[in-house]
């Protein structure tokens, strides 16, 4: 039993919900978002909100019920409100730049690295910080990994790219004996 599954989904006023089989259209003042699910759970609307159920009983539609409504739940909150991931550049002349629709990231090699950013997705350069927003979760997630893995932070003194939220444990370094 699925207990994000089992529970109701809310739809907020100012947002559209149209189901039409397995696909679900989500519209808001931010956007339409549309996404098409496999048939092993069954989505319904009603006046209470977006209610989800498994159409079979095995171990793959138990593990897509509560998957499905974490979907549509993430939906509906981006229509409504941008989702945003922070990344912090580290490193003595380490910079990022955007122009047009490409990322460019100077750090430490003997080339710049251009990112073509997505369609749906914005960035923000200030400093040393790297601000990616837009109303599609997987797509924000997905592009900030992607940033990420250009120059992943090392342990010993944490240089590279790193998520605002994220620690980095550091290693000592060798020891002069």
């Amino acid at each position: 039993m699925s207990r994000i599954g089992k529970q109701k989904i809310k739809i907020p006023a100012g947002t559209e919900v149209n189901i039409d089989g397995t696909t679900v259209t989500v519209k808001g003042k931010l956007g339409e978002l549309t996404r098409t699910f496999k048939d092993v759970v069954k989505i319904e609307k009603d006046d209470e909100g977006v209610s989800v159920t498994p159409t079979v009983e095995n171990k793959f539609a138990n593990a897509m019920w509560g998957t499905v409504a974490s979907h549509i739940k993430n939906m509906i909150a981006g229509v409504n409100e941008k989702f945003t991931k922070t990344l912090i550049i580290e490193g003595v002349g380490y910079r990022a730049s955007v122009a047009g629709k490409k990322l460019n990231l100077k750090v430490g090699f003997s080339h710049d690295v251009d990112l073509t950013i997505p369609e749906g997705i914005e960035v923000e350069v200030e400093k040393s910080n790297i601000k990616i927003s837009g109303i599609d979760k997987e797509k924000v997630g997905l592009f900030a990994s992607k940033v990420r893995l250009v120059k992943k932070p090392e342990p010993y003194k944490g240089k590279g790219i790193r998520y605002a939220d994220e620690t980095i444990i550091r290693k000592e370094g060798k020891k002069a004996a």
